[in-house]
């Protein structure tokens, strides 16, 4: 019954989170069979804050089971996030929202970032990390955007 309530909301929550784009790859090791183990740079944009998008990089595990979505990715992550327009809050949201999350192996591993607002320093702070159902990995990244006034280049 745990299970499948753990289950139930990890795929609830992955449907709050925003999707990412690939922007491209890189191979790390060559596998003769399966895919080679790569490192992915995504993008996604902030679900609830217009202006704001994240690029992340992290690893992805090939061969047989990773071409086969059975391997589980290592912890590491890395993340930048940059005011790209103008910053509107779409809604109010709690610190610590999950804004991305993605499964990282077959069932109980997943990579995601939550957003603060430091109301202090006027940014929002973004925050990466990889979690288990038991134990999760103190292998982290973080980054801030400053809210301020967005102005058209060449004026």
């Amino acid at each position: 019954m745990r299970i499948a309530f753990l289950l139930v909301t990890s795929l609830w929550a992955l449907s709050l989170s925003a999707a990412a784009r690939e922007i491209g790859e890189v191979s790390t090791v060559f596998k003769l069979l399966g895919p080679n183990h790569k490192i992915v740079v995504e993008a996604f944009d902030d679900p609830a804050v217009d202006g704001v998008t994240c690029y992340l990089s992290r690893a992805k595990t090939g061969g047989i089971k990773g071409g086969l979505g059975l391997a589980e990715d290592r912890a590491e992550a890395s993340i930048a996030c940059r005011q790209v327009g103008p910053i509107q809050f779409r809604e109010k949201f709690d610190q610590g929202d999950v804004v991305f999350k993605e499964r990282t192996s077959l069932v109980f591993k997943s990579m995601q970032v939550v957003r603060f607002l430091d109301k202090e320093r006027n940014a929002l702070v973004y925050l990466v990390y990889s979690d288990k159902v038991v134990d999760g990995s103190p292998q982290n990244s973080v980054t801030a955007v400053p809210i301020m006034p967005w102005t058209a280049a060449g004026k």
